[in-house]
């Protein structure tokens, strides 16, 4: 009989999973209980734990931190994942993949002890497989953690890759290997995901991805080992004598996962297939792997053999750009758009898109929008200064997807303003001005806050009002000045400072010039002729 630890912060959780279970049918001789992860360790250290029942939310500690250092110090045990999450509803339906041991509270009693029997069902296989043979298509099952550290080190290269050098490493570790041995690698790539999440749930889900691809992929341990490789990133390989390693049932395979990740997990998964290899050359074919992954821009989900000629597009020629130009300056949102979805329609389903000709679209693209803004003295740093497009620019090249967001999103910044009539540019700079009368602004700070260069906007102003920019903001200041002087008892040194002048005799000499006045025979003539 089996011992279980129920780890949950809630009493009446516990005693109402303690409770509710016929733990004898199900094969539970022991029931241990921890009401926080500190508490789960220590028990332990002091009992033996088969399988462990564990709330995901806890406060002290979150049940996948958790599992983590179970998995470090006792591999052998089993988890099954309780929680009351909202966003995992859908995620139950997994459970038939046999993806993620996880029961959404409140916990339906006969499906608990479904899972437990799966649990007990694995126990036995293990400890089944770890009295097998130590060498031969069962190698993997042996000690885990050092079989999962050997090969990172052989992915990263701190282990030489020389079958020799590989063959002292896996005796120094105890680790059953012979140079012999093929392996079928497939790097497993989470590429996007389809619905917002947070990163904590990130990192739960990105589990919950691992665990499908162990038991749709691999099926059983003997088949090969999962490595997680990077963040959102796994290695299957596969033991090349296992019938799971066979081209057609791992493609089937591999697409029946990426179909349930997108599914059950809202995630973009690629898979890439690549070709049998001994251990010292699997760094080299991960790298081919996660090249072609690099290569992939038009993809967001789908399974890629190495093998296969069309993972490698050709080029083709950028559109002219003439008439989206003209669609540009138009301010005609809507067919500008719909030509470029077009574009890149074509070009993904004829497999013409790769990296290089999207980095030369889309640098076209920008030329084109450039050019356009030229014209229309749009400065492009300050329209795209933003943290938002910043980031979207930045990802603009990693896929087709990311290319159409980033151009979408400089149509709709650039739009307002190619296609915005002069007179509403002058009336926000005169609105700007006004406003800031007091202030110490220029040309260039006027300019700026409509995004055109000072040149331009000084044509376009004075062609609208027959004045500079610079003639219009003395006018307005001074003209404030004299409704100031001739309405209030302010010092004119007050007045000054309030219309922008810090030195009192160039805002005389100023006043002056644009009255025939000084300030103070202006508000003399004004006060006498009141």
């Amino acid at each position: 009989m089996k011992q279980l630890l129920i780890v949950d912060d809630e009493r009446i959780a516990i005693e109402g999973i303690k409770s509710g279970v016929r733990w004898s049918d199900v094969g539970i001789g022991r029931l241990l209980e921890a009401q926080s992860a500190e508490q789960a360790k220590a028990v332990f250290r002091q009992e033996r734990v088969d399988l462990m029942l564990c709330d995901i939310e806890m406060p002290q500690g979150t049940g996948l931190e958790l599992l983590e250092w179970v998995r470090e110090h006792y591999p052998a045990t089993e988890t099954i994942f309780l929680t009351c999450h909202a966003d995992f509803g859908y995620a139950k339906q997994a459970i038939q993949l046999g993806s993620l041991d996880y029961l959404l509270k409140p916990i339906p009693y006969p499906e608990l002890e479904d899972a437990i029997r799966r649990a007990i069902v694995k126990l036995d296989e293990h400890k089944r497989l770890n009295e097998f043979s130590q060498y031969g298509k069962y190698w993997v099952r042996h000690q885990p953690l050092l079989v999962e550290r050997f090969w990172l080190d052989i992915l990263g290269q701190n282990i030489t890759g020389t079958a020799e050098a590989i063959g002292r490493a896996a005796a120094e570790r105890n680790i059953p290997y012979s140079d012999e041995m093929t392996f079928l690698p497939v790097f497993i790539h989470i590429r996007r995901w389809h619905k917002a999440i947070t990163s904590r749930d990130e990192k739960i889900m990105e589990y919950a991805v691992r665990k499908s691809a162990e038991e749709v992929l691999l099926l059983s341990p003997e088949n090969g080992v999962l490595l997680t490789v990077g963040k959102g990133e796994f290695l299957v390989m596969l033991n090349g004598e296992s019938r799971q390693a066979a081209a057609e049932a791992l493609k089937e395979a591999c697409e029946r996962f990426v179909d349930a990740c997108l599914t059950y997990f809202f995630a973009g998964v690629a898979c890439y297939i690549g070709e049998p290899a001994q251990g010292h050359g699997m760094a080299s074919a991960f790298t081919k792997l996660r090249k072609l992954d690099e290569n992939n821009v038009a993809h967001d989900h789908g399974v890629f053999a190495m093998r296969d000629p069309d993972a490698f597009p050709i080029g083709h020629l950028p559109p002219d750009m003439g008439v989206w130009s003209v669609l540009l300056e138009e301010g005609d949102r809507g067919k500008l758009l719909q030509r470029v979805e077009q574009y890149m329609g074509m070009q993904v389903t004829s497999n013409h898109l790769n990296p290089e000709l999207l980095n030369r679209f889309i640098q076209d693209f920008h030329q084109m929008v450039y050019y356009v803004m030229q014209v229309k003295g749009v400065q492009a740093h300050q329209l795209f200064g933003d943290s938002e497009s910043t980031e979207l620019h930045m990802s603009a090249t990693r896929s087709a997807t990311d290319a159409l967001a980033w151009i979408r999103h400089i149509v709709d910044k650039v739009l307002p303003f190619v296609a915005e009539r002069q007179q509403s540019v002058v009336d926000k700079a005169k609105t700007y001005i006004r406003e800031r009368l007091a202030e110490d602004i220029s040309r260039e700070d006027i300019a700026g806050h409509v995004y055109l260069n000072p040149d331009y906007l000084t044509r376009v102003f004075k062609k609208e009002t027959g004045l500079s920019v610079s003639d219009y903001l003395m006018q307005q200041r001074l003209g404030l000045a004299a409704e100031l002087l001739s309405s209030t008892d302010l010092p004119v040194g007050t007045i000054a400072a309030k219309v922008g002048y810090a030195n009192f005799s160039h805002f005389s000499r100023m006043f002056k010039k644009h009255t025939g006045l000084g300030p103070v025979e202006f508000r003399g003539r004004e006060h006498g002729s009141g």
